[in-house]
């Protein structure tokens, strides 16, 4: 079977990425696979492409909605009909329409979410599964960066799917984060192709600023001066509206602003209206990342410091894709590293949560039950967010029903406190990278155990860097008028901006 052919008949292209044809080959000779591949090198062809040579469903587990979203939106593009999304964004009658046609679908995307509920498992056991599809495979790992307590009883699923052939597909995941994938999954035997992580025509450039007010003001140049489009990322929601609001209000860029808070149908038109050029900026929290498929993204600057590298990659991966050179820019202030510690502490239960919740008697009566599921008056009363909620579930369905609830308790402890030790480490990993005096590029292959294959020109500021490589045409001529008239007008617009405040 010559692949080649198979691929400018369905995709139009002559040639495979990095790792794709490697990938393919292993799963049409029936290889469990897993494949960490580079962000922006064509993960979903690994799973498409086999779809066309296998006759059974292939099935897709995919841990965001905007992610589903595009690839479905994609493949539609393409010309192929038979592709469905099983997520939230469907009505309870489009569920229901979807589901009694199920086995008419060639490709179907699934959240985690939705695989917890047995009615669609036994709509599930009725195809024929030719590939059990774990897209962002890290998120099974309660190492890995985006741990998600769904993805962890994946292993569970697939046994009930009849163990089909499976394909777990990563773009960034350490050694120990790969083994704990394949041992979550049940896979035996498996074929690993771990191309580099590196993507050598992004450089990096970490800057120095004393506080966030001299942020804002670097921004705003960055922003004009920088070739666009670009993606600025915040680890506040208030913070990117407010950046948003003065580049499009104040400054007149097509900015606008992306994050968890909005509604669906909004995130859906912002993420649409920048894929279609009709936004240069987009002022985001992590939210908007993984399945962004556009080619043309020069610049991504960080205004807070990332939780860990591996997010940091993911993230910066939205550049560049079309192979141009690109820019990622880091912006640092001293205690820069205080933000994530707060939200990695946020985001699973305290110690004082979990006893609280261990000494109420209607919770140790709910761990009798078959399924342990935290009711919305404990959630509410011991103030659990929803990430809080489901670790707490995930860790007692986990555990051993024989234990006493004191053991219980010291098991949930336990888990948290590891994590949040996990979390503190991958911070401080993160701020020795903005403080390495070597070249950056370097520190981050080291950190996955990778090799640089090839020199890289334009590397980072540690190896020299300058960043009028990648100015605009447009700042060049507003820059160097002369008459000062674009400087002093970002002056006023500053100081007016922090006079309101």
């Amino acid at each position: 079977m010559e692949l080649e052919k198979l691929l400018k008949k369905y995709f139009g292209y002559s040639t495979f990425k990095t790792g794709q044809k490697e990938v393919i080959s292993a799963i049409i000779n029936g290889e469990h696979t897993l494949a960490m591949l580079p962000t922006g090198t064509g993960k979903s062809l690994c799973y498409q492409l086999p779809g066309y040579i296998f006759e059974g469903q292939i099935l897709i587990i995919s841990p965001l909605l905007s992610l589903m979203q595009d690839q479905v939106e994609q493949m539609k593009r393409l010309g192929e009909k038979r592709v469905v999304a099983l997520n939230s964004f469907l009505s309870h009658q489009e569920k229901e329409e979807v589901l009694r046609v199920l086995n008419k679908y060639k490709f179907i995307f699934i959240s985690p979410e939705m695989l917890r509920v047995p009615y669609i498992i036994k709509r599930l056991q009725g195809l024929s599964l030719s590939l059990f599809v774990v897209d962002e495979a890290h998120c099974i790992s309660q190492w890995g960066y985006d741990f998600r307590p769904d993805y962890s009883k994946l292993g569970e699923i697939r046994k009930l799917l009849g163990s089909p052939l499976t394909l777990a597909l990563t773009a960034t995941a350490t050694v120990k984060v790969r083994q704990d994938i394949i041992q979550s999954l049940g896979l035996t035997k498996v074929t690993k192709v771990e191309s580099t992580i590196d993507r050598p025509n992004i450089a990096f450039y970490v800057e120095e600023i004393a506080d966030y007010r001299d942020k804002e003001k670097r921004i705003l140049a960055l922003v004009n001066e920088l070739q666009k489009p670009g993606i600025i990322y915040f680890s506040s929601k208030k913070a990117a509206e407010h950046m948003a609001d003065l580049l499009a209000n104040e400054l007149n860029f097509r900015s606008s602003v992306y994050h968890g808070g909005l509604e669906q149908d909004t995130r859906i038109l912002i993420q649409q209206q920048f894929i279609h050029n009709q936004l240069d900026i987009i002022c985001a929290t992590s939210a908007f990342g993984m399945g962004v498929n556009k080619g043309n993204i020069r610049f991504v600057i960080h205004y807070h410091m990332p939780m860990q590298m591996e997010s940091y990659l993911q993230e910066i991966g939205r550049a560049g894709r079309d192979g141009a050179p690109s820019i990622a820019i880091l912006l640092y202030s001293p205690g820069d590293e205080q933000l994530p510690i707060q939200l990695a502490e946020a985001e699973l239960p305290s110690e004082q949560q979990i006893d609280w919740l261990f000494s109420r008697p209607d919770f140790n009566q709910m761990t009798s039950d078959r399924a342990f599921v935290l009711s919305e008056t404990l959630k509410e009363l011991g103030g659990f967010n929803e990430v809080q909620g489901r670790i707490i579930e995930e860790l007692v369905n986990r555990s051993n029903q024989e234990i006493s609830s004191l053991q219980l308790k010291e098991f949930v402890k336990g888990f948290t406190k590891k994590r949040l030790q996990a979390k503190r480490n991958h911070i401080f990993q993160m701020k020795q990278w903005v403080e390495v005096k070597n070249c950056r590029r370097k520190y981050i292959m080291e950190y996955f155990d990778d090799r640089l294959a090839t020199d890289v020109n334009l590397c980072c500021d540690r190896c020299g860097l300058d960043l009028t490589h990648f100015h605009s045409a447009n700042a060049h001529q507003l820059l160097d008028a002369g008459d000062g008239t674009w400087i002093e007008y970002l002056r006023k617009l500053l100081f007016n901006s922090e006079m309101s405040k």
